[in-house]
Formats: structure tokens, sequence, C-alpha cells
């Protein structure tokens, strides 16, 4: 296992209308083994930093160290790195067996390790007695699968993975996100995930790196990055967020247009600070008015129902509250179905409450 670190990475390309900063004075530190997601919308960087990571583009400053070691004169191949395409990649005119042996062939390994590196790759992905098949005959999961086999009977020291998942369809996407965070921790690899799709980041990730405009906006565990977000930005884009401006009026209270929030947050802002509150819809309770006992840890705010839409297993509310309009998720089943003009109480838990300074 081989940990990787970035230092001061960044890359610039020309344009007709001037320079375009791709990625900006990045560093980072991956853990041997982790595996770790470059997660962020299109154009923010991620996949220009997985291609450095790889050798495929130089950075124009910075380096990048493999166990310690700078490999920025390396060569793709003498990297050690083995990639997992959007669209897989596979050979088509070549039987399973052939692509997975396709790495250890131009390693040099003789004939019988090959065939052993190549079945040990497809039974670590399930894919046994399928070595005779054309890609053309495997479905877009077992395309999947070969190609991780592929990247993995190479031996590589980092094993980067480009979107994998995004060619598959919903429900297999969603099957696939468990079976393939099992395949590469199971291969002990240490591995780099590009995505922009939040829920597989938050459901197969060590640590995540949120990236916005070609440079890190956040790293941390996927429930660390949820529940405390540090910039608008992030919580914008790791799910839905309802966000209120207020003042911090005392350790842990927030003044705010619906009332008075209170939070657990650590390091609080000065009193009279400027902040941003933001709530995650389904942290959020929604209750007739004087149902809600009192607790001194809960803040509870007259609201009223603008909307509600059936979303299967969520019922999300629109609810207008102290001039803002906030999302209310409750599980369908519960037997709500508030109609608009509806008055109720939301009541948010001071746990769930995040602060976001000004300006971020």
């Amino acid at each position: 296992m081989t940990d990787i670190r970035l230092e001061s990475i960044s890359k610039v390309y020309p344009s007709p209308t001037g320079p375009v900063v791709a990625v900006d004075d990045v560093s980072l530190e991956i853990e041997p083994g982790e595996l770790y997601f470059l997660l962020g919308p299109s154009g923010c960087g991620k996949t220009t930093l997985l291609r450095i990571i790889a050798g495929l583009v130089a950075p124009d400053t910075g380096r990048v160290l493999f166990g310690g070691q700078d490999v920025g004169n390396l060569s793709v191949e003498r990297r050690g790195t083995a990639m997992v395409f959007q669209n897989y990649a596979l050979w088509p005119h070549m039987t399973v067996y052939q692509n997975v042996e396709f790495g250890p062939r131009m390693q040099g390994a003789p004939r019988r390790r090959r065939r052993k590196l190549a079945e040990d790759s497809l039974a670590l992905v399930e894919m046994v007695g399928f070595g005779g098949r054309k890609p053309s005959q495997l479905s877009g999961g077992q395309q999947q699968r070969v190609a991780v086999a592929r990247a993995l009977a190479a031996g590589p020291r980092c094993l980067l993975l480009d979107e994998p998942l995004s060619n598959l369809d919903a429900r297999l996407r969603l099957h696939m996100r468990g079976e393939l965070r099992r395949l590469v921790k199971s291969s002990g690899t240490t591995a780099v995930y590009v995505t922009h799709d939040q829920k597989e980041a938050l459901s197969m990730a060590d640590r995540v790196a949120v990236m916005n405009a070609g440079r890190i906006a956040q790293v941390g565990r996927a429930e660390e990055i949820y529940n405390h977000p540090a910039t608008h930005f992030v919580a914008d884009f790791l799910g839905e967020a309802d966000f209120i401006a207020g003042r911090v009026i005392a350790g842990g209270r927030v003044e705010t247009s619906a009332g008075v929030l209170l939070t657990a947050a650590e390091g609080y802002p000065p009193v009279g600070s400027a902040v941003t509150c933001c709530l995650r819809p389904e942290r959020i309770g929604i209750f007739p008015p004087g149902s809600v006992p009192a607790d001194p840890s809960v803040a509870c705010l007259p609201a009223t129902v603008e909307s509600q839409t059936y979303l299967g297993e969520l019922r999300q509310y629109v609810c207008r509250v102290g001039g803002a309009a906030w999302k209310v998720s409750v599980l369908a089943d519960r037997g709500l179905a508030m109609s608009p003009g509806t008055a109720v109480v939301l009541r948010v838990a001071r746990q769930d409450v995040a602060i976001i300074p000004p300006g971020e």
C-alpha cells in the first residue's frame, strides 16, 4: 500500500479568452489503502488532478509523491498506477482473459504468471467463468467489474477511477456502489476516485475532498463534511440545505429572522458576528402547534406550510418561516399530509444547526 502526497499542484491551460486555471495550488495527503474521493461539479478540476496523479498531465507547479518518492519525472508506466475509465476502455477484439492479462503482459510477466493474475483478479470481482467472452457479450455491470479486474491484475501502487459508474443505469449504479467499494478495499490498494455524484461519494469514501473552481473547499469524512460544512458551497453541493442569516447573541445562540436558533458548533464566532445557519431538511421536525414539549436544547419556530411534494419514501414540505422558505423532509409513512396554509411548528435541535462564517 502506498501513500500519495500532492504539494502545491497547479495547472493552467491557455484559451482564446485568456488562461484557464484548472487546478489552483492544491495540496493533499492520501493514506495507504485509503479510498479517497475527489468530488465536485463539472469543470472544478477533479479529473485534471486525477490525470496529474496518473502522469497523463504534467503540473505547472508542485510535486506528486508516492510513498515519499517524487514521481514527477516518471512515465505513466513507471509510476505503477492503473486507471478505470467511465467507458471501461476494454479492448473489444480481446476476450475477458486477454483484457485482464494485458497489464501483466506489457510488464513482461510469463504466460503462467499472467494467467494466474487474471484468474485471481476475476475471482475477486466474481467473474470466474467469463474469461472466454468478449466485452460485447457482457452487461454494463460485468464490463465494469472486468475493467476493475484488469486494473488490479497490473499490481498498481495506486488505483485511479474516473467516474466508473456514470454509464450504468440508476438501479445498477446503486447496487455497484457497495460492490465497487468492497472490491477496492479487499484489494488493499490505495485508490483515488473522481465523481460529481454526492451520494456516491458519501456512501463509498473513506475521505472526501470537495473541489470548487480548481481549489479544495473541504476535506473530511463523509459524515463530517455533510453535518459540518465549512462553506456555503460545500453545504449546498452535498445535498439539500436550508440557510438563514443571523447574528451571534451569546455562545450557542444565533438570532435570525425566524427566531433564535441554538447550535452546538465548536469555536463560536464572537458575540455580534454575522453568520449563516445551515440546516438539513431531514433534520427539521414539523408538528402541529402546541404539540412540541419544551426542551432547552431545541428551538421551536412558528411557520406556515406553503406546499408539499410526495417523493415516495419522503414527503417534502416548503414552509414559510421568518420570511424565508425552508424545505422540511419527513418519512411519508408518518401519516403527515398537511395542506398549504396549515400553521405548524418547526423543531430544530441544537446539534443539527451548522454555522458557516460570513463570506464562506
